[in-house]
């Protein structure tokens, strides 16, 4: 099967795939595959409305896509052994900060819809029965395919995302380093911190 989506949004649509019916394999690929396309039609059925509001992607974004997510479990893994050192209520704060940023970052890739077209492949078993792997391709002119691989897990009997890895480059794996470095200076609060004025950075505002 293959899908016309855009490269940037390409890196992330499938991150937000979930469902509360049974968790088959199959049922996890094609979530991913039918949230991309969801997304996609929305974004192109109400682009005049986006253009005029950009603020508008982010509600889109919510609608669609942050249900189906684990933020608290990407957090966490993200966090690493430090999430042991924060509070509930720093986990909290922390979990909302963070998952701002991935909202706002991710609308403002699918804001460069061009058309790229991804290639969806067969769904692989993740290192347990409850997890999986769906594996993607996306297809860039001039240049070998990108490979994007997302993996899911069951939680409450549905489908959630907890990595996403570019050519092979962990997503996670990439802010837990980041996230160490913050840590390091200015601990949990100090981090938390960070990623609000990423928030701003990102909305434009201070």
């Amino acid at each position: 099967m293959t899908t016309r989506i855009p490269l940037f949004a390409a890196l992330w649509l499938a991150l937000f795939a979930g469902t509360a019916l049974a968790a088959s394999p199959d049922m996890a690929s094609a979530l991913v595959k039918d949230t991309s396309e969801r997304m996609i039609k929305t974004l192109e059925q109400r682009r005049a409305e986006i253009d005029r509001d950009q603020t508008l992607i982010y509600k889109l974004v919510g609608e669609i896509l942050v249900p189906h997510f684990d933020f608290e479990g990407i957090t966490q893994s993200a966090v690493g052994r430090h999430w042991g050192e924060a509070t509930p209520e720093q986990r909290k704060t922390l979990t909302v900060a963070f998952q701002e940023l991935l909202v706002r970052t991710y609308a403002k890739a699918l804001l460069r819809y061009t058309g790229e077209e991804i290639r969806f492949l067969p769904v692989r078993p993740g290192t347990n029965a409850e997890s999986v792997t769906v594996s993607s391709q996306v297809i860039q002119a001039g240049a070998p395919p990108l490979a994007i691989d997302y993996k899911l897990r069951t939680k409450g009997g549905a489908w959630k995302i907890n990595d996403v890895s570019v050519d092979g480059v962990s997503l996670m794996t990439n802010y837990r380093s980041d996230f160490a470095a913050k840590i390091r200076q200015g601990g949990i609060d100090g981090l938390v911190q960070d990623l609000n004025a990423k928030n701003r950075k990102v909305s434009g505002a201070g």
